[in-house]
C-alpha cells in the first residue's frame, strides 16, 4: 500500500531530526553531514507523503459530507478537486520513489575538450560553453572558470567549469559523451560543410569527506602560464599541474595570477576526477543495467549532432529532432533537449523497477 511505504519516509525522517539534534552527532562532522544528506534526499518524498495523506483524509471526510443539506454541494465539489490531484500526486510520488542517483544533487564540474575537426573543434567548444552558461543563468545556477586553454582561432581546445546550484547533476548528466558538428566554416570558399567533434565531461563535485588524497600521490609543478599562441599571460610561473601517480590522471590550471589559487582549483577537479574514476569503475562492475540507470553511459558515444546548415539540432539516444538550433544554442535553451532525456530516464527506471 503506497501510504504504508511513504510512512517509512515519514518515520525515518523524523529519526533523522532526532539524531541530528543528539550529542552523539553533534560531535561527529562526518556523520551529520551524511546524515544531513539523507534527510535532503528525501524531503521531497515527506513532503508528498504528507499531502498525499491529507488528501486521502480530505477525501474521506468529504464522502461522509455528501448527504448533509447544508455542506453536501460543498462537499461534492471539493472532492471533484481531490480526486483531480490525487492521481496526479500518486505519478508524482512514483518519480520521487524511483531508484536515487547519490550525485543528483551536486555541483557539477563541466570539461569541454576539442576533437576531431582541429580550428572548427575548438570554436565550437566556445560555442557550447557559451550555450551552457546562458542555461545556467536561466536555472538560477552559478558558474565558475577553472581552466582554460585557448587556441589560436579564438575557441578553447579545453574549457573546464565549475556548475554550482539546485540538482545540477541531475539536470546536466545526460550531456556527457561526443557533440558532433556540421556546419561550413567561415575559411570555407567553396560552401563546403565540414564535420568535427568535442567531447563533454560531467563530473560531480566531492568534498573533502568522500575522497582523500595522499600528498606522496602527488606530483605538483610549476610552469610560465602561457595564452593562445604561447604569448605569456603574465610572468610569475603561477600555473599548475599537478600529477596523481596511481592513476596518473593529470590536472593543469593557469587562469589565476596566484599559483595558490591555481593550485587549489587543480586539486578540486583532481578529486571530482578521482571521484567519478571510482564511479565509472563500480558502475562498470555493477554492470549494464546499472549503467543505463545512471544515465551518464559511455563518454565515448555520440550523443548528439548539432547541423548548422539546416538549423537542426538531434539527439541520437531518443531519436529527438529539433530545428531550432539558433535559438537553443543563443537563448541556452537547453531544457528543450534534456527535459525528453529526462522523462525518458525516468520511464526506463520505472518499467526496470515496475513502478
Amino acid at each position: 500500500m503506497l501510504q504504508e511505504k511513504l510512512q517509512s519516509f515519514i518515520n525515518r525522517y523524523n529519526e533523522i531530526n532526532d539524531l541530528l539534534v543528539s550529542q552523539e552527532v553533534l560531535s561527529d562532522i562526518k556523520q551529520m553531514t551524511k546524515l544531513s544528506k539523507e534527510q535532503s534526499s528525501i524531503a521531497k518524498i515527506v513532503k508528498a507523503a504528507h499531502e498525499y495523506n491529507q488528501i486521502m483524509e480530505d477525501i474521506e471526510e468529504n464522502k461522509m459530507l455528501l448527504g448533509d443539506e447544508e455542506l453536501g454541494e460543498l462537499a461534492k465539489d471539493e472532492l471533484k478537486d481531490l480526486e483531480k490531484r490525487k492521481p496526479e500526486l500518486e505519478e508524482e510520488i512514483k518519480v520521487l520513489l524511483l531508484p536515487n542517483d547519490p550525485n543528483d544533487g551536486k555541483n557539477i564540474f563541466i570539461e569541454l575538450r576539442a576533437g576531431a575537426g582541429g580550428d572548427e573543434s575548438a570554436l565550437f567548444v566556445a560555442d557550447l560553453f557559451r550555450a551552457y552558461i546562458r542555461y545556467a543563468e536561466n536555472e538560477g545556477w552559478k558558474t565558475e572558470i577553472m581552466n582554460t586553454n585557448e587556441s589560436e582561432a579564438g575557441g578553447y581546445k579545453e574549457m573546464v567549469f565549475l556548475v554550482k546550484g539546485d540538482s545540477v547533476y541531475s539536470k546536466m548528466k545526460f550531456e556527457s559523451g561526443v557533440h558532433r558538428v556540421q556546419r561550413v566554416p567561415e575559411t570555407e570558399t567553396q560552401g563546403r560543410v565540414h564535420t568535427s567533434a568535442i567531447t563533454v565531461a560531467i563530473i560531480p563535485e566531492v568534498d573533502d569527506i568522500e575522497i582523500e588524497i595522499k600528498a606522496e600521490d602527488l606530483k605538483i609543478d610549476t610552469m610560465r602560464s602561457s595564452g593562445a599562441g604561447g604569448q605569456s599571460v603574465n610572468t610569475t610561473d603561477s600555473a599548475i599541474r599537478i600529477t596523481h601517480l596511481p592513476t596518473g590522471l593529470v590536472v593543469t590550471n593557469q587562469d589565476q595570477k596566484s599559483q595558490h589559487k591555481n593550485r587549489e582549483k587543480a586539486m578540486k577537479v583532481l578529486k571530482a576526477r578521482l571521484y567519478d574514476l571510482q564511479e565509472q569503475e563500480r558502475i562498470q562492475s555493477e554492470g549494464a543495467d546499472r549503467k543505463a540507470q545512471v544515465g551518464s553511459g559511455d563518454r565515448s558515444a555520440r550523443i548528439r549532432t548539432y547541423n548548422y546548415p539546416q538549423g537542426r539540432i538531434s539527439d541520437h539516444r531518443i531519436n529527438l529532432t529539433l530545428y531550432r538550433l539558433a535559438a537553443i544554442m543563443e537563448g541556452g535553451l537547453l531544457n528543450e533537449l534534456i527535459d525528453p532525456l529526462t522523462a525518458d530516464h525516468q520511464a526506463k527506471l520505472m518499467e526496470a523497477s515496475g513502478v
